[in-house]
């Protein structure tokens, strides 16, 4: 009898992935402020879930209430679940902030103090700094209109329960309220205004506290002739998972804006509040029509997001991880142009351990050689102020023929793309805003050039964005290439997603939703035929998610044929490991470290000639059926090598490596007594260093120029 086919839930699993990086914020061996960037990724993280992942759900109930997902849940039991479990890692977080982090930063000079904490000089001192710069740009907000106030997606807000004084002659007005009594004003926070306020002191420690403090205490000046009764801090997540219309021709980026108007207006699907006021709580929970299950009340500092400024201090380098450099790769030149090298052979970069310049300088030498007639890439997150956009800018002005594939509909990314979109095209680029019903999700730059031996064209393709700020957090591999193979495959993809040409034949380049999910089923199965049991097949894949049921499937199948399948999946995993007849010969590991590991690579034996890939693309079906992704292989044997190794690495580490059950638990893995204790991302940091140290070591050629006498 085959044994029943197992899903975990796929957003009952990203919540124990937040659950596996809050367990990095209760380690005592990291450092202080690491701690607390770890208990600020936790929150920006449920912000994002809730405003998507719990919308939908919300949405699929009222629609279609008797769905039932791959793991068997209704929508209403999966919200039962994801509140229960949800509830449950907020109150550990702030309990984990209030009780050990915050104590923790007091004992090393940088203490917290609530209002009623501050000393006579501080209250001074904050009373004037309300009174001149925070009183001027505070509104407050009448509530008992016929409408009640609108509350903006994410915005921190103060409310106020005021009575009216004893005594205060008010005159008749249309603007009075008809009760004296229980009334409640809301007030915006201002967005604008840094929420750490750092305050005097006289014992040489350095104290701060919050604008949100500040705004509490001294909020009764906003309502002369009342007194505040009680307070209460609060932000509303709403519904951000809306479809733009895809329809809509040249009017996409207005409907596209439409949607960003939408999301500040839409259904709530969680309120998260201080619990210091029931009154207060009871009338937003009556206004809001939010349910009891969507509101998390803490006992802390809301949103610990807004202690960040702290890992910018002047002290703060000694409360975080000690620095690791970025080295230049020892395989480029750090002079001169790049085409030479490209040109004979291929070249791999891998950050944050190597520095994201060689990107930034590719596109900035090709803007500026005068031998560069064309560069066409994809962007789908860039970050402020990029050097890329700005280089792009610069080639269209010198009269390159620059077209750039912006992705509008990355989400939360939607208005600075299209900012930078407008600047692109006053540039004279050509910008094309996606694909009709497909995101654009694959990264690669094409740059052709004229030289002596007639057109080249040079190729970049990465795992990551195009994007300088996140390349020094998160890790990523890409190539550089000059291969005539590739390059014509890019061209060919850069034809299909620009106008009306038919998919051409595509060598190596594998591209969702055309083929690249084939092709993966296709070597999955290749590897259950290969493998005997003298010779088992072996399938290694890194990746962020990994949630599609056909690849899942064919990964169970190619277990129970006694295929060994290692899995480094960093966030979401639906397959269940580990069960017998099922999975017994799969593993599943998560690292959770200083960098975020965000590249995608998979491995396949192959029964000795063996294939390794890199992709933009998860195993989910969002990017393999719904999304315009590229895979490609590795070529060059010796970059063949470094991938292979740094893939096999990520499976020895002890230190911040977790494993999955099939009970669907993750356990923290430790080194046994016979092995040695490995950090991967420690490993790979000294592996780069060396060769960095190596580079230097070496004497640059130097040559003697003869001259006629």
């Amino acid at each position: 009898m085959e044994p029943e086919v197992q899903f975990f839930n796929r957003e009952c699993s990203w919540v124990e992935f937040n659950a596996r990086v809050l367990h990095e914020a209760f380690r005592t061996d990291l450092p202080l402020m690491e701690r607390l960037k770890f208990i600020s990724i936790v929150s920006s993280n449920f912000d994002e879930f809730f405003q998507v992942r719990v919308a939908a759900i919300k949405q699929l109930m009222r629609t279609a209430p008797q769905t039932k997902d791959a793991s068997g849940l209704s929508p209403a039991a999966l919200l039962e679940q994801i509140s229960s479990r949800c509830h449950q890692i907020t109150k550990v977080q702030y309990e984990t902030l209030m009780s050990d982090i915050l104590p923790a930063l007091a004992k090393e000079g940088f203490p917290y103090l609530k209002a009623n904490q501050y000393t006579p000089e501080q209250k001074s001192f904050t009373d004037s700094l309300f009174r001149h710069d925070i009183f001027p740009v505070l509104t407050p907000m009448r509530t008992d209109a016929e409408q009640f106030p609108h509350i903006g997606n994410m915005k921190l807000h103060a409310a106020f329960l005021l009575d009216e004084m004893p005594g205060v002659h008010k005159k008749t007005s249309v603007l009075a309220p008809k009760a004296s009594h229980n009334l409640l004003a809301l007030v915006p926070i201002p967005d604008r205004m840094e929420r750490i306020v750092w305050l005097p002191s006289s014992d040489g420690t350095k104290p701060f506290t919050l604008l949100d403090d500040i705004v509490l205490l001294y909020g009764k000046e906003l309502f002369s002739g009342y007194t505040v009764k009680e307070t209460l801090l609060f932000k509303v997540a709403r519904d951000a998972d809306f479809a733009v219309d895809e329809d809509a021709g040249s009017n996409f980026i207005q409907a596209m804006e439409e949607v960003l108007v939408k999301r500040q207006s839409s259904h709530p699907v969680r309120l998260l509040c201080n619990s210091t006021s029931e009154k207060i709580l009871t009338t937003l929970k009556d206004k809001l029509h939010i349910a009891s299950d969507d509101i998390y009340e803490i006992n802390g500092i809301l949103d610990p997001s807004a202690l960040m400024p702290l890992l910018s201090i002047e002290e703060a380098p000694k409360y975080r991880y000690k620095e690791w450099k970025h080295f230049y790769p020892a395989s480029l030149p750090e002079e001169g142009t790049y085409w030479n090298t490209f040109r004979q052979k291929d070249i791999l970069l891998h950050v944050p351990y190597e520095s994201y310049e060689p990107v930034v300088r590719f596109i900035s030498d090709a803007a500026k050689d005068e031998n560069v007639l064309a560069i066409k890439m994809t962007l789908y997150r860039t970050g402020n102020n990029s050097p890329i956009v700005n280089a792009l800018k610069e080639a269209a002005g010198n009269g390159k023929q620059v077209t750039v594939f912006v992705e509008l509909k990355a989400r939360f990314d939607e208005q600075r793309n299209i900012s930078w979109a407008g600047e692109l095209e006053q540039a004279g680029a050509t910008v094309i805003y996606g694909v009709v019903k497909l995101k654009v999700h694959a990264k690669i730059c094409l740059i052709v050039r004229r030289e002596s031996d007639g057109i080249r064209r040079y190729v970049h393709l990465s795992t990551g964005n195009y994007n300088p700020e996140t390349a020094q957090q998160y890790q990523d591999l890409s190539i550089f290439t000059s291969n005539h193979e590739i390059a014509l495959d890019a061209t060919y993809f850069f034809n299909v997603i620009s106008g009306y040409s038919i998919l051409q034949p595509m060598r190596h380049l594998l591209m969702a939703p055309v083929d690249l999910k084939q092709r993966l089923i296709e070597l999955i199965e290749r590897e259950i035929r290969q493998s005997t049991k003298d010779s088992p097949g072996l399938i290694i894949a890194k990746m962020n998610s990994l949630c599609h049921k056909d690849i899942i499937k064919r990964l169970y199948k190619a277990s129970q044929a006694g295929v060994r399948i290692l899995l480094n999946v960093r966030g979401i995993c639906t397959l269940v490991p580990g069960v017998k007849g099922l999975s017994e010969n799969i593993r599943v590991i998560s690292v959770i470290d200083r960098y975020l590991e965000h590249s995608r690579i998979a491995y396949f034996q192959n029964s000795g000639s063996e294939e390794l890939y890199l992709s933009s693309a998860d195993w989910m079906e969002r990017n393999l059926d719904k999304r315009i992704e590229l895979m490609f292989p590795v070529i060059d044997p010796t970059v063949f090598k470094t991938v292979k190794e740094t893939l096999l690495l990520y499976f020895k580490d002890t230190t911040h490596s977790y494993e999955l059950f099939p009970d669907g638990s993750w356990e923290p893995v430790s080194a046994s007594k016979d092995m040695k204790e490995t950090r991967v991302q420690e490993t790979l940091y000294q592996r780069y260093k060396k060769f960095d140290e190596k580079r230097k070591s070496q004497p640059r050629a130097e040559f003697t120029v003869r001259r006629k006498n």
